[in-house]
């Protein structure tokens, strides 16, 4: 038995873990208090971690479907062989636009995404499409916008606020703010402290609140227009701060002047003397901040949304400031930044859509296959995710994913999407390789954790890393070997910190350009094999995956040198990044990569001026257009995709992992229940204008009478068997989204829910008159 040092992998905080490990398994896992960011925090759901690494659905061989649609085992030679020479061929019939990417990443499955994203550069294609582009890509444009780049990504400082609003988030569940649970009972109980809560659930953490707005679903944007006209009305918005650091308030001004502010607060449905409460006191304080999630972003007016919780805080003069919003360094980028406006970035064949961040939203995906004109995504590869269930529609996917004339899934189970596959390679799962954090989204102080393998990989499975350098090899993109590079980096003495090989591989990609997409799977092979850490067990695999990090440690050096420094690392302008790479192979409980002064968040600003640019015209047009909107009041409006406490993403495919909620019920109010004859424990149909799933029942007084919810993480088939608990994305419609950034609606799906009995009778009923 050993104890190791790593991370959950189940939501963006990846915690930082300590475990006992003994042959093949997770004896014990608790939180690790040397971790530089969790210190010693953990929630019950990583406590499941080896339903993960040892489930029936693993992958072991690569496999290949054959026409009957049965899946034989293969070699890795002939299958790289084969999927090599069809994309080359592709690519020479199509051209780029015939090939997309999707996935590449997960809750800690990152180091592999510098790898992966080489196949879109050999392919000659920018369509990259990701779950961040079904959640978070609205957000992403209005950051752009307000602050001149797309990667201005903002933080809250929670812990230091005097009063927090959450919007459309349930921390206590789904974590998302640093030791979640702990920092809700700080706040809670400190009597000079508010918290807001705006959620049309009465969640586990509105229970704690101060005041909880129990909004109308899908009213969002209403209510928080409400509250900028009441701090714009009453004058509570910081005049001197707005002057100082913004431009563009005049227009918005004008704006939030004329929102008819008892109206907005009618739609919501919530009482107006709570509604100005909580201007008055976010207003009023010493420093707030805001932090919301997928129950705002990915409702009704998302993009919209975005803008409006932005304005709160920066109206009130909570940027950059100990317990406001604030910006972070970036370690590993996660992002590009594509404003549309520029003109240069691919639009798609079918819907003409443009990236945000660099990434195309999923739920067009499905039309831009099935699209008439040559230039159709004809092939796919899927890597880490499984969109079959998580995109919206999965009719609409299934459809789609028949007609791909290329189909590869590189994954560590077989999921749902990999069964229409023409291969499925088979993945090390993320305790069996060296991975990565990629959320490091902290500030003032920002840290970044290499994680080191705990077991070798199953039978045949192998890391990202070598599966895509294997393929870049097989298409003709790169030699098998690099002779001299290879002999630099294992000659090269530890006192130069590998700025020797740097040289050469400058010196090698600047005689063969062509390679420089590469760079990572070149760093993989050469630097890889020569790299070592001071991490225990001599035999362990060494850390050839993170080869690419030396690229970003140089880079964040660079670029924030102070910021380096001041988390404790030494170095002059040629050795600083050499010397933070190093410390992060060696630290295993995680590395401090910056610690910034409030001071500096205004060099994170991108506009050539250093100001927030706040007038938007599309958001403004959008705000204004509110007034006009029509008041439309479905049956009932589900909510797909709750946060509970035994659901979470897709890595978990065993249901036994799961201690409650078996089935993934569906929550309704009592009098919704008693008026279709339904109690807890029923069986249901929910049917929506684009599909049906079959739910259990559970009554819950929580929720708003008009209501219901479902969780997500459900509906997979283990075993081969049939699916457990709804797949929630058969209700949701591709179509249903952000006409802007196109995010999908899940949070307001109109619905309807009919007893099982009575919906069959329904359907024979209609089967006869036909």
């Amino acid at each position: 038995m050993t104890t190791e040092q790593t991370a959950c992998i189940l939501c963006s905080r990846n915690c930082g873990l300590r475990v006992e490990v003994e042959g093949s398994r997770l004896t014990s896992i608790r939180g690790d208090d040397a971790h530089p960011v969790s210190k010693g925090y953990l929630c019950q759901k990583a406590a499941r971690l080896q339903h993960y690494q040892e489930n029936a659905d693993r992958l072991e061989h690569p496999l290949r479907r054959e026409p009957d649609g049965s899946f034989v085992r293969v070699g890795w030679d002939e299958a790289l062989a084969d999927i090599a020479a069809r994309l080359v061929a592709l690519r020479e019939r199509h051209g780029g636009r015939a090939f997309a990417f999707y996935g590449g990443g997960g809750q800690g499955n990152h180091l592999g995404g510098a790898y992966s994203r080489q196949l879109t550069k050999a392919m000659k294609s920018r369509f990259v499409y990701s779950a961040l582009a079904q959640e978070k890509t609205g957000d992403f444009w209005v950051n752009g916008r307000l602050f001149g780049d797309q990667r201005c990504h903002i933080t809250e400082d929670v812990e230091h606020a005097d009063v927090v609003l959450f919007i459309g988030t349930n921390p206590f569940q789904a974590h998302g703010i640093p030791n979640a649970r702990d920092t809700l009972r700080e706040l809670k109980k400190d009597p000079a402290r508010t918290m807001v809560v705006i959620d049309p659930r009465k969640t586990e953490t509105a229970r704690m609140a101060d005041v909880h707005l129990q909004l109308r679903p899908g009213t969002d944007a209403f209510l928080l227009a409400a509250i900028l006209g009441i701090i714009v009305r009453d004058g509570l918005h910081d005049q001197a701060f707005l002057a100082e650091r913004c431009t563009g308030f005049s227009a918005v001004e004008a704006e939030l002047r004329a929102v008819p502010i008892e109206e907005f607060v009618r739609r919501a449905d919530v009482p107006l003397a709570d509604v100005e409460r909580v201007a008055r006191t976010f207003a009023g304080a010493r420093a707030a901040c805001v932090r919301v999630d997928l129950g705002l972003q990915q409702s009704l007016h998302s993009t919209l949304n975005s803008y409006l919780e932005k304005l709160l805080f920066l109206l009130t003069g909570n940027l950059g400031k100990r317990g406001g919003n604030n910006f972070h360094s970036l370690f590993l980028p996660i992002l590009g930044n594509t404003d549309e406006r520029a003109g240069r970035h691919v639009r798609t064949a079918h819907h003409r859509m443009f990236p945000i961040g660099g990434l195309y939203p999923p739920n067009i995906l499905p039309d831009e296959i099935e699209h008439d004109g040559e230039d159709r995504v004809r092939a796919l590869f899927v890597d880490s995710a499984n969109p079959v269930l998580t995109g919206a529609d999965t009719a609409a996917y299934e459809r789609a994913f028949a007609k791909l004339e290329l189909l590869v899934v590189v994954d560590v189970a077989m999921t749902e999407t990999a069964r229409f596959a023409h291969y499925v390679l088979p993945a090390a799962t993320q305790l069996e390789k060296w991975e990565c954090t990629g959320f490091n989204l902290e500030f003032p102080d920002n840290a970044f954790q290499l994680r080191h393998p705990l077991f070798p990989p199953r039978a045949e499975a192998l890391p990202e890393p070598e599966i895509y350098t294997r393929l870049l090899e097989a298409m003709g993109e790169l030699p098998r070997s690099f002779p001299v590079l290879e002999r630099i980096a294992a000659v090269e003495p530890a006192a130069t910190k590998h700025a020797g090989f740097l040289a050469a591989l400058g010196a090698t990609l600047a005689a063969k350009p062509r390679w420089v997409p590469y760079a990572a799977s070149i760093a993989y092979r050469t630097l890889g094999r020569a790299l070592r850490t001071s991490r225990a067990h001599p035999e362990r695999v060494p850390p050839a995956a993170a080869a690419p990090l030396i690229g970003l440690a140089l880079d964040l050096a660079r670029r924030e040198p102070r910021a380096v420094r001041g988390a404790g690392h030494r170095g002059n302008r040629l050795t600083l990044g050499l010397s933070l790479f190093q410390t992060i192979l060696d630290k295993a409980e995680g590395t401090l990569v910056t610690r910034h002064e409030f001071a500096d968040t205004w060099s994170f600003i991108r506009h050539h001026d250093r100001r927030v640019h706040l007038e938007i015209a599309e958001m403004l047009g959008a705000l204004r257009a509110l007034r006009d909107e029509p008041e439309v009041t479905p049956e009932l409006v589900l909510l797909a995709g709750e946060r509970r406490a035994y659901n979470a993403n897709q890595i978990f495919r065993d249901p036994s992992w799961r201690k409650s909620d078996p089935n993934g019920a569906m929550r309704m109010h009592p009098d919704d229940a008693r008026a279709r004859g339904l109690s807890s424990g029923s069986r249901a149909i929910c049917e929506s204008d684009t599909g049906q799933v079959e739910v259990t029942i559970e009554l819950d007084d929580a929720l708003r009478p008009g209501m219901v919810t479902l969780p997500h993480g459900y509906g997979m088939r283990y075993r081969g068997g049939a699916p457990v608990g709804p797949q929630i994305n058969r209700l949701t419609a591709s179509d249903h989204c952000d006409p802007l950034a196109r995010t999908p609606f899940h949070k307001h799906v109109p619905v309807r829910v009919t007893a099982v009995d009575v919906a069959r009778d329904e359907a024979s009923g209609e089967a006869t008159r036909a």
